[in-house]
């Protein structure tokens, strides 16, 4: 248990991830024709947490090679597996359970098949194994996701050259719903105390390989409907203490536009204000360890009504300010 909790990470993360979406589907609602989610009181475009830990785990698993444990897989059957079909065709156990990256991060939840059904597929000297649920609240936890400025999706009709069933000989009509444009704030905790609490063996390298997946996942999200996302902004701000963190970072930028929200396509047609951001961070750099950012250029950012570079802006944290680099 000691050597355990030596290698778990003692401080607290805040991060920050601002990416755009081009002409594409950030998270469609297949209860509303897969429209994507819009407030509708505030006509703010919403992304759901969900989508963005997805992101993650495909990026893991097909460009880090990395053992993801929510990911689609197909019995010998033919037929889509459970958790919990998955947990016995592994003979996984709660502890193995966390050498998979996104129950480490993410947590997540296993029902176990009962005795019964177990001894229909195992000898009886097997079927006393762990029955139930197992369940892990995850270290890492972000918010739903939101433009920030309001938006408005666009229906696009096409045809397709072959026909959609036996006895049609022409093709058929398509449509989909897309967001010209959108610029999307997503924030999120890493809570240590989580991790030490469950023994989750959450680890700095594992923390890096989250930020590796928030931006060069966002940035190969290519299929159809995603094509056409980019990360413009990420920021992790880790503290030198347990437990104290600034708090919604997201609500700290601000888009200035002299376009109306809704004709805004490209980064070329807005400035982000981080003035709030840049006060808060001083307000509270003696508890700051470090922070971390990537950045797109395409973005230009304006603190105190003056251009600046966000390194330059943050220059008061000396050597605690790195940039992240991802090939």
């Amino acid at each position: 248990m000691e050597n355990l909790n030596n290698n778990i990470i003692k401080n607290r993360s805040e991060i920050l991830l601002l990416y755009d979406v081009t002409d594409a589907n950030p998270n469609g609602d297949p209860l509303d024709e897969n429209k994507p989610r819009i407030d509708p009181e505030t006509d703010i475009c919403i992304v759901t947490d969900v989508r963005l830990k997805r992101t993650c785990r495909d990026y893991w698993a097909e460009y880090k090679n990395l053992p993801v444990f929510i990911l689609r897989e197909i019995s010998e059957d033919g037929k889509l597996m459970t958790k919990s079909d998955k947990f016995l065709k592994y003979n996984l156990s709660k502890d193995k359970l966390k050498e998979y990256i996104d129950i480490r991060l993410f947590g997540g939840t296993t029902t176990l098949k009962s005795k019964d059904e177990k001894r229909k597929s195992k000898s009886e000297e097997d079927s006393s194994e762990e029955t139930g649920a197992i369940t892990f609240t995850g270290p890492v936890q972000f918010k739903f996701g939101r433009s920030l400025h309001k938006v408005e999706y666009m229906l696009v009709k096409g045809t397709t050259v072959m026909p959609s069933g036996e006895g049609k000989d022409q093709g058929t009509f398509t449509e989909c719903y897309i967001l010209p444009y959108a610029l999307i704030a997503f924030y999120g905790v890493v809570n240590e105390n989580a991790a030490l609490r469950q023994e989750l063996p959450v680890t700095e390298e594992d923390v890096q390989l989250l930020l590796e997946a928030l931006w060069c996942g966002t940035k190969n999200l290519i299929s159809r409907s995603k094509f056409g996302q980019m990360p413009r902004l990420l920021m992790r701000v880790e503290y030198n203490q347990s437990g104290f963190y600034i708090g919604e970072l997201d609500k700290l930028v601000k888009l200035i536009s002299q376009k109306p929200d809704t004709a805004i396509r490209s980064p070329e047609d807005f400035h982000l204000d981080i003035t709030r951001l840049v006060e808060k961070i001083s307000k509270y750099q003696d508890k700051i360890q470090k922070v971390e950012i990537a950045v797109d250029y395409s973005i230009s950012f304006v603190c105190e009504g003056k251009f600046v570079q966000l390194k330059d802006a943050l220059s008061f944290l000396g050597d605690r300010i790195k940039l992240l680099k991802f090939e």
